[in-house]
């Protein structure tokens, strides 16, 4: 079946602040392969891949995000026949993987050994019910992780500003080091403005018992740096928010099977603590904003065919 164009959907912020980048142009300096891991089981959405978006399953129009990105070659590694026939009828490749796998990183490591990709090959990991993901964050992740060959892994973040997410613990934060690369993902609130913090928070409706111990001139530097209402944070803390998007080396791929999972990672369900533990380096791309959210509920999935069908009627009306 040949492939038909995709709708050009609205240019994220991401894509704005970097107009090189343009949509279904292929960069230079890099070459990347995409992987979409997408596993038929759900527990709120029973065979999320297959969901029309528009006409077309979703996993079908997630890698069509991805072919905007430059990469040279896209896979679905997924463990259902159904979802394996649908990508190729619509023009894309998919390699049928074992069910057993815990997570999708598993998935794309043996997609890695299927294929004999080498260990210097970069290969990002877009999720398949993302439909809705920008190209160039796909592409600004796979350039990180060639820029800095001390890093096994590259995945993104950006700025949050507001106290109920840092609080929210699912958001996932990150704290970096000197070079830009991962000290640490918590769901906790990371880095903890101390100070800050021990004051009543009307956002979270926390009360510390501190408060009645810090001095008045400590509560009022502390509020003048809260902001009206106390729901802005100190200002200067570097609070990021972790984008689920990551590129890795093949390399490291194949060397990822035979690390045993960690404490850290069981407790706060954070895969990527994994690699930290083991000692890899992580690098972090710092986007302006986050990419539009996927698809996890009914409610998500709405919200996607919405934009879909604004974008594909507002393309027929410019004809």
């Amino acid at each position: 079946m040949k492939k038909q164009t995709p709708p050009n959907l609205p240019l994220s912020g991401e894509e704005r602040a970097h107009p090189p980048l343009t949509r279904g142009a292929r960069g230079v300096g890099v070459d990347f392969h995409v992987v979409i891991p997408a596993r038929h089981s759900s527990t709120r959405l029973p065979g999320k891949p297959l969901l029309a978006i528009a006409g077309k399953p979703m996993v079908v129009r997630v890698a069509e995000q991805a072919a905007q990105s430059g990469a040279q070659q896209i896979w679905i590694a997924t463990d259902h026949h159904a979802i394996a026939s649908v990508v190729h009828e619509h023009g894309f490749k998919a390699c049928l993987t074992k069910e057993s796998h815990a997570s999708g990183t598993d998935r794309i490591a043996e997609v890695v050994e299927q294929r004999g990709w080498p260990d210097d090959t970069i290969v990002v990991n877009v999720q398949g019910d993302e439909p809705l993901i920008p190209p160039a964050l796909i592409r600004a992740v796979a350039e990180h992780l060639h820029r800095h060959p001390e890093c096994a892994v590259a995945t993104a973040c950006h700025p949050i500003h507001d106290e109920a997410s840092m609080r929210n613990p699912n958001i996932v934060k990150a704290v970096l080091d000197q070079q830009g690369n991962a000290l640490y993902f918590s769901r906790a609130p990371i880095p903890y403005p101390r100070d800050a913090f021990a004051l009543p928070s009307p956002a979270s409706g926390i009360t510390s018992d501190l408060a009645g111990v810090i001095s008045q001139p400590s509560r009022m530097a502390s509020s003048s740096i809260r902001g009206a209402g106390g729901e802005g944070l100190p200002e200067g803390l570097p609070v990021l928010r972790h984008i689920g998007i990551y590129a890795y080396r093949a390399g490291f791929l194949r060397a990822y099977g035979q690390l045993a999972p960690t404490a850290i990672e069981h407790f706060e369900a954070l895969e990527q603590l994994r690699v930290l533990y083991y000692g890899y380096k992580i690098g972090v791309h710092i986007a302006a904003q986050a990419p539009p959210a996927g698809v996890d509920t009914e409610q998500d999935l709405h919200a996607a065919r919405q934009v879909f069908a604004a974008t594909i009627k507002s393309e027929e009306n410019k004809k």
